[in-house]
This record gives structure tokens, C-alpha cells and sequence, in this order.
């Protein structure tokens, strides 16, 4: 069988070599093993590629590039509608290759490419939602995306999360982030670790207000008195990371920022730490909770979209429902026993096993590919 995925993944060249964002291509290179060929039509930027970014590793894979579309002003949304006959032309010559697809969603192209994915193509294919499916005030195109794909038409949609009412032709689907060896040596990391102070905190994803990395530096700032911190990691970047910077030196515990790390190097760093720290103004659900837990880094994170459908308080994590200030939620996890944590991080690193790979490509032919 053969599969075309299309998406908004941003690609580089690095060393002659056609690299993308990491997260994205390590699934599609372990879905490769499942298809004959896998083409990838996703956009290619010039620039330097970041870190995190990965190489394809099978020769199934075959990337198709196209023109970089969208981004924060109104011209550059308005932009992807000049782009539109071009990204089209390049979908539909390489859809007439393929047996099935996958389109990636939300993304400014999807406005009009899943009408015609779903109405026009002619083609089997299912829709990967990797948004909050329940975000009560998305922005307008997401908004359209999402109503399309629940009430007008019927091509599967894997979701993140578990939602009342939700359609038959919506699918419960876990993003993979782990293999079946990420999983044994976070056996072993959860088994050498100690929960007790000194502590060790971490934070990955985009430096921005909207993550929550202002308000995990005012939690660190409000302690009555310092905490026995030994550091804060903090992984990933973004416009506001200067600010942060800055606001992280008046802090009394030490604080590094990283950058962008390849994956070895952010595993490495759940390995050492004992919480994961993300309190999000939104999310799906982040592969980086279950990454964290997998080592025994226990999530504290917030309580929105399907976040506590896999984190239950003080079970396997600490849910921050913006009650209270996320100073409070961070101290009640730092305080709590030693013998408590540890089984909390087991119970985590438990969760953590829905998120396979192995498991993902099972689901994806039994649950999508078998079913008509």
C-alpha cells in the first residue's frame, strides 16, 4: 500500500540532507516498515535547520516539497491563497500515485484541501486532528477545519481525547513519541531515581507566554522562601526567550536555557529530572508529557483539553486547574512524600506506554486501513 501524507512540517537542508521536525519524521519513519512507499508533501524552508530536526532514515520515504505558506500577519495568511494552485497541483499529481492518505490538521491549507480530500480525490485517507479538538474559541480557519471534519463528511479524524459526542468517524488516537526501547531504559531511569531533594525541574516546548514559561518562572520567584531547586531546564525557543532570560538571573535557583536539543539530549534530561513542567493556555495533548513520564519525570501541567483525560492528580501527575496560582500546584508536588512520588512517577511512566509507536502503527491498520 501505498500512502501520501501532506502537512505543514517544516523542512531544511542541512549537509545536503533533507531534514524535518524531528517529532514528525521519527513517526513517519516508523510507519514506513507499514507501506510500500511514503510520500511526504510538506513545505521546504531555507534557513538553517534547528537541532531537533531529523533526517528520513528509510528509503520508502520520499519527500515532495512545497512553497512555504501562512504565518502571523494578515498578508501571510492571505499569501497561502496565491500559493493555493500550486500547493494543489503538487497534492494532486502525487495523491494519483498513492492508495491512501493522511492529511495533517489544523493548517492554513487545510481550509480548502480537506473539501477536497474528502469530497473530490476520489481517494481512502483519514485526517490527523493534532489540535484541541475541544478549544471553546479557535482561530476562525481552525474553527471552519474542525466543523468540516465532524459534520461534513466521513473520512476517519484521529483526535486527541475523549469527548461526549463525539462522532463515530472521530477516532481516540494517541500520538507516538516512544519505541519499545525508550520504554525499557525509562524502566531502568525510574528505578535509579531518588525523589527527594534537591529538586530538578524541566520545561520543553516553545519559549512563549502562551506555554506557561512566564508563569513557571513567577511560581519559582513567589516561594516564601528558596526551595531546595537544584535547577530548571528549560528546552526549546522562541521570540519571548531574551524576556525570559532576563526575568530567570533575579531568580534564586539556577535556571539553564538550552535551546533547541536533539532528542537523545532531551531524554537525557527527563533521565536527571523529577517533574516536568508545562502550564499551557492550550493544548492537544504534547507528546513531550508522555516522553517525561516514560523517564519517571512526574508531569505537573494544566488542565485543559485532553490533558486530564491521561493526568490525574496526584495519581500519576499534578493537574494545575488555574484555582490557584501554579506556584501553589508546584510546591504541593514538591512537598509531597518521597514514597508518594515515586509511586505517582511508576503510574506515569505507565500512562506513558499508550504512546508506542509499535502500538500507533497496530491502530492504524486495524482501527483505520481494515475499516472502510
Amino acid at each position: 500500500m501505498k500512502l501520501v501524507i501532506i502537512s505543514h512540517t517544516e523542512h531544511y537542508v542541512r549537509d545536503g540532507q533533507i531534514v524535518g521536525w524531528g517529532p514528525t519524521i521519527n513517526e513517519i519513519n516508523h510507519l514506513a516498515k507499514d507501506f510500500e512507499i511514503i510520500w511526504h508533501v510538506a513545505v521546504l524552508h531555507e534557513g538553517m535547520a534547528p537541532p531537533s530536526a531529523l533526517p528520513y532514515t528509510s528509503e520508502r520515504i520520499r519527500f515532495v516539497p512545497i512553497v512555504p505558506f501562512g504565518g502571523a500577519r494578515l498578508l501571510d495568511k492571505l499569501g497561502i491563497l496565491a500559493k493555493a494552485p500550486s500547493v494543489f497541483r503538487t497534492v494532486r499529481d502525487v495523491l494519483q500515485q498513492a492508495d491512501v492518505f493522511q492529511f495533517r490538521a489544523p493548517t492554513g491549507i487545510g481550509i480548502w484541501l480537506i473539501p477536497y480530500l474528502s469530497w473530490f480525490s476520489g481517494k481512502r485517507g483519514w485526517f490527523k486532528y493534532a489540535g484541541n479538538w475541544a478549544q471553546e474559541h479557535p482561530p476562525l480557519g481552525y474553527r471552519w477545519q474542525r466543523f468540516f471534519l465532524k459534520h461534513l463528511q466521513r473520512k476517519k479524524v484521529t483526535i486527541n481525547g475523549s469527548w461526549p459526542g463525539q462522532p463515530a468517524h472521530c477516532l481516540s488516537f494517541e500520538n507516538p513519541c516512544l519505541t519499545e526501547q525508550d520504554r525499557q531504559d525509562g524502566a531502568i531511569a525510574l528505578e535509579e531515581k531518588s525523589f527527594r531533594s534537591p529538586w530538578r525541574l524541566c520545561f520543553v516546548g516553545r519559549l512563549e507566554t502562551a506555554k506557561g514559561v512566564g508563569r513557571i518562572l513567577d511560581a519559582l520567584a513567589a516561594f516564601p522562601e528558596p526551595e531546595p531547586i537544584e535547577v530548571v531546564h528549560f528546552v526549546g525557543d522562541g521570540p519571548e526567550r531574551a524576556k525570559f532570560e532576563r526575568q530567570a538571573k533575579e531568580l534564586p535557583v539556577s535556571v539553564e536555557f538550552h535551546g533547541f536539543l536533539p532528542r537523545e539530549r532531551v531524554f537525557e534530561i527527563y533521565r536527571q529530572c523529577h517533574f516536568f513542567l508545562l502550564p499551557s493556555d492550550s493544548e492537544g495533548f504534547p507528546k513531550v508529557i508522555a516522553e517525561a513520564a516514560n523517564f519517571g519525570c512526574i508531569p505537573v501541567v494544566s488542565d485543559v483539553s485532553s490533558i486530564p483525560h491521561y493526568i490525574r492528580h496526584r495519581e500519576n501527575g499534578f493537574l494545575w486547574t488555574g484555582k490557584s496560582t501554579f506556584g501553589e500546584i508546584l510546591q504541593e508536588a514538591l512537598s509531597t512524600k518521597s514514597e508518594s512520588l515515586k509511586e505517582i512517577a511508576a503510574q506515569a511512566r505507565a500512562m506513558a506506554g499508550l504512546f508506542t509507536f509499535e502500538r500507533y502503527g497496530r491502530r492504524i491498520q486495524s482501527d483505520i486501513l481494515e475499516k472502510k
